[in-house]
């Protein structure tokens, strides 16, 4: 047993190496990992399953926001505008692991094999167990399945391992209609539910209600994906779509299929909602400044090593300072490694009245109760705790126990004035705004790279959030469930529970000049409560990892294409010229646009800091630009060439290039 373990370690690390690199659905398993007859005991399956784990779901990768989905968009902003923004930036690319078959294929193998075994009773061990590591492999191939169909939308659907043979290959590539890629996952997924039960093998392994917010999570966006994309190229059946040139939905029409989808989310949702809408984590309100403080409980959701004593977290990673660490409490201890909130964001959030800020004075100096945004501290006051909590401010300490632990190399214990020159890429914060989320309050975790706080992979709360929005999306009513869940999430943040002052008080005019999620096809939003049903999640999943794929389902991008209202958009952050904050600097800030030597931004275009206009070259001065074809990544030109009856015909392939994006490398979008 210990050697086949060795091997199965062995054969760990080379698949991490090479996956990025195997462009082939068919390659083999290494022999070390599944020789003929391994899976005969409950044992070895959960060896090979647990491999799975790292190379298929996500972990704390660096800080909250690192995971992509909330970087590049209205929420943060990187130090360097992204491709997608750019005109002629984005370009389709030769090869790209991200079009990989790899982990699909293990995953495959281990259903392949175990799954009969099973059926036939050739597994010795707790049966309970192994039915339940079955249903965890069908969830990772779900999972696995999830990130495809949010990044490319069509994609091959393969349910076994193929033999050597290019025509069996270049068959089994061809692209299922997305909407049949999202039935497919969830086919999978209720699969899981019902071979896992409610068996607690504890809440860092895959679990019936991890897999329900999962599910409820791919219904809704394909639902809304299909709602607010209908009648384009992006969606099976529409013009220009390159499928083909009709396509029939399994519920008769595309509003059909929206409406199914958006059914299986709300029902998936309510099933966790239910049992978690009483348990959500205690939110004292405050940050714990000091370690005879009372803890904050919501706080240390996102800060401490065991999760286990947080009952809203149904599924997490564990760390270890032996065996896993990462750098998670060191971001959040500077600047969030340059990637900054936004000013629309920080706005979007509201007092604790329940009331909009534009509806106290003006942005920069409130009315005594808003109180401006001047200083750091003036913006957190009097506002939703989601905000005043996370959102950093000179001051303020951000750890509070072991203060001197030699383990503590990169500790920032006070926060200083942000560095907002950056000057350093590591500690410069590239709006002024910075977060706390992620920061261990013990100074231990500072040791280089050396974090290991747990990593929340499925939160209840998201499931509370797709009930809201999917119900409101059936029926255009906030339901007596939806109202108990909207309840308890403002109530936990402190905020007036009557969200229907809130939407009384809501100027679409006003959120529509910096939240991109106003918007849905280039148009702004009329439903003032559906807009806050989006705003309860942005506030809510602050720097979770949601936003783009939120703002892509929406089709919320289009307000930034050419001749959209929001064309050539600027991200700005704090309020930095003719307010105190200017004078935390000194004479150390050089003004852009038109000194080459400019460190910040002038105030020639706004008295707030612009990430991207420090000086006229640098790239993302014009703002922010949308294409369509922007909504899925490009297939690599290696791929569908691979597909082709000669190897150089496009026109042959049995893959279609994604809508708007050319078939030859190096080349932009079209359209």
């Amino acid at each position: 047993m210990k050697n086949i373990f060795s091997k199965i370690l062995l054969a760990s690390a080379t698949i991490l190496a090479f996956a990025a690199c195997d462009p082939f659905l068919n390659r083999e398993p290494m022999s070390q990992i599944s020789p003929e007859g391994y899976y005969s005991s409950d044992a070895q399956v959960n060896a090979s399953l647990i491999r799975e784990y790292a190379n298929i779901l996500p972990g704390n990768s660096g800080g909250y926001g690192y995971l992509g989905n909330d970087v590049d968009t209205d929420n943060q902003m990187d130090a360097g505008m992204d491709n997608k923004f750019l005109n002629g930036m984005w370009k389709v690319p030769n090869s790209s692991s991200n079009w990989s078959f790899t982990a699909l294929y293990y995953v495959n193998y281990i259903l392949e094999q175990v799954v009969p075994k099973f059926e036939e009773g050739k597994i010795t061990g707790n049966q309970d167990n192994i039915k339940h590591y079955i249903g965890e492999t069908y969830f990772l191939r779900a999972y696995y399945y999830y990130t495809k169909l949010t990044r490319y939308g069509d994609y091959p659907i393969i349910k076994e391992c193929l033999p050597d043979d290019m025509e069996v290959l270049r068959e089994a590539s061809k692209r299922a209609p997305q909407n049949e890629v999202a039935r497919f996952i969830l086919e999978d997924l209720d699969k899981a539910v019902s071979l896992m039960g409610n068996l607690n093998l504890g809440t860092t392994r895959i679990n019936k209600d991890a897999a329900l917010i999962l599910k409820s999570r791919v219904a809704l966006f394909e639902g809304t994906w299909l709602k607010y994309h209908k009648g384009t190229a992006m969606v099976p059946g529409g013009p220009e779509w390159p499928g083909g040139s009709s396509y029939t939905y399994p519920s008769g029409s595309i509003d059909a299929e929206s409406s199914w989808f958006l059914n299986q989310a709300a029902a998936a949702a309510k099933e966790v909602a239910d049992k978690y809408v009483d348990r959500l984590t205690d939110n004292t309100g405050v940050m714990q400044q000091a370690e005879n403080e009372t803890p904050n409980p919501y706080y240390n959701m996102f800060a401490s090593v065991d999760l286990n004593g947080f009952p809203e977290v149904v599924m997490w990673r564990q760390y270890s300072i032996t065996y896993s660490t990462h750098s998670v409490p060191q971001a959040a201890g500077r600047g969030n490694y340059l990637l900054g909130l936004t000013r629309g964001y920080v706005q979007n959030f509201l007092m604790l009245d329940g009331s909009p800020i534009y509806t106290h004075g003006t942005y920069a100096d409130g009315d005594g109760y808003y109180m401006g945004d001047k200083t750091l501290a003036d913006v957190k006051k009097n506002r939703d705790t989601r905000l005043s909590i996370f959102l950093k401010a000179p001051g303020e300490k951000n750890v509070c126990y072991n203060i001197g632990d030699p383990r503590g190399t990169e500790v920032v214990v006070t926060e200083p004035y942000p560095t907002i020159t950056l000057g350093d890429s590591e500690r410069g914060y590239t709006t002024g705004y910075a977060l706390h989320k992620g920061g261990a309050l013990d100074c231990n975790h500072y040791a280089n790279y050396g974090g290991y706080t747990g990593a929340i992979t499925f939160r209840a709360v998201e499931a509370l959030l797709n009930y809201m929005e999917a119900s409101y999306e059936i029926s255009g009513n906030v339901d007596a469930t939806a109202d108990k869940y909207w309840r308890a999430i403002r109530k936990r943040a402190k905020v007036n529970e009557d969200y229907m002052n809130t939407v009384s008080l809501t100027d679409m005019a006003k959120e529509g000049e910096f939240d991109w999620g106003a918007y849905s096809a280039g148009k702004l939003m009329t439903d003032k409560v559906l807009y806050n049903i989006r705003r309860e999640r942005r506030t809510e999943l602050l720097s979770e990892g949601f936003r783009n794929d939120d703002l892509r389902r929406w089709k919320s991008y289009d307000c930034l294409l050419d001749g959209g209202p929001l064309a050539g958009f600027q991200p700005e952050g704090i309020h930095l010229w003719n307010t105190p904050m200017e004078a935390w600097y000194g004479d150390s800030l050089i003004e852009g646009p038109d000194n080459p030597k400019a460190n910040v931004s002038g105030r020639v275009n706004s008295e707030y800091l612009r990430v991207f206009q420090t000086v006229r070259t640098e790239n993302g001065y014009d703002g922010c630009h949308w294409h369509l074809a922007h909504y899925f990544d490009p297939i690599p030109v290696s791929e569908i060439l691979l597909n082709s009856e000669d190897g150089v015909t496009v026109s042959s392939s049995t893959i279609y290039q994604n809508p708007y994006w050319p078939v030859e490398a190096d080349l932009s979008a079209i359209k």
